[in-house]
């Protein structure tokens, strides 16, 4: 059996010190997961849990990519992120085996129409048009938990032009790496593949063309993004 139109190239993400790249299968993004950002989005964070939204795997772009500014937007925000990867298949797991799911990780930018976001939010629609767009996730290369650990205490930190823009840590997520996995184990079959984005801490802002996004999380490859 064919296919009527030629298949989609698989979408990946380079692995630190390996040739071999990590096939992208769905990109799964934690809203609001920093208390400081829900309240400069005007959100109580001690009152929500969590909840979810996602790109298609074709968004995600390698390190030092380009980035065009997307269309039907005039206010495209950055937001660096701890990315998650899965490397097993895991279904309504507990807290304490979460963990031994996860493949590695990475630094990420969960690149937002934040205008088309908040229309889409005030108006009570889904947020795709403001998240799920071309070239919206970036992903600098993952390092393997063999090769970093686990990353619970890290600086997080973003600059755009060399302006520090986010300064933060990971161990103020309001749910931690672990209490991500376990919930969204219980909506989702979590398989090899899956690309979580754990949220962003607050600062963030706008970008437009020439601007150069640099995030770092400590101990992981920084991701380096031009708009163009």
């Amino acid at each position: 059996m064919g296919f009527v139109f030629n298949a989609p190239s698989v979408s990946s993400v380079a692995i630190h010190g390996i040739e071999d790249r990590f096939a992208v299968r769905r990109i799964f993004c934690v809203g609001r997961n920093y208390a400081a950002h829900a309240r400069e989005m005007g959100r109580d964070p001690d009152r929500e849990p969590p909840f979810y939204f996602m790109k298609p795997s074709d968004a995600v772009m390698d390190n030092g990519a380009d980035v065009p500014y997307p269309p039907q937007t005039s206010n495209l925000h950055y937001e660096g992120e701890l990315v998650v990867a899965i490397g097993k298949k895991c279904i309504d797991t507990n807290i304490d085996d979460a963990l031994d799911y996860v493949y590695g990780y990475a630094v990420g930018n969960d690149l937002t129409r934040r205008d088309l976001q908040l229309d889409a939010r005030e108006k009570g629609r889904p947020w795709d048009t403001g998240k799920g767009f071309d070239h919206s996730a970036p992903c600098a290369e993952i390092h393997t938990v063999d090769q970093v650990g686990h990353i619970e205490n890290a600086r997080i930190w973003l600059t755009v032009n060399g302006e520090t823009k986010q300064d933060s840590n990971v161990n103020k997520l309001i749910w931690s790496i672990p209490e991500v996995v376990t919930n969204l184990s219980t909506l989702f079959t979590l398989m090899p593949g899956d690309l979580i984005y754990t949220g962003t801490p607050e600062g963030v802002g706008p970008v437009v063309k020439g601007d150069v996004i640099r995030v770092g999380v400590d101990g992981l490859t920084d991701l380096e993004t031009k708009i163009v």
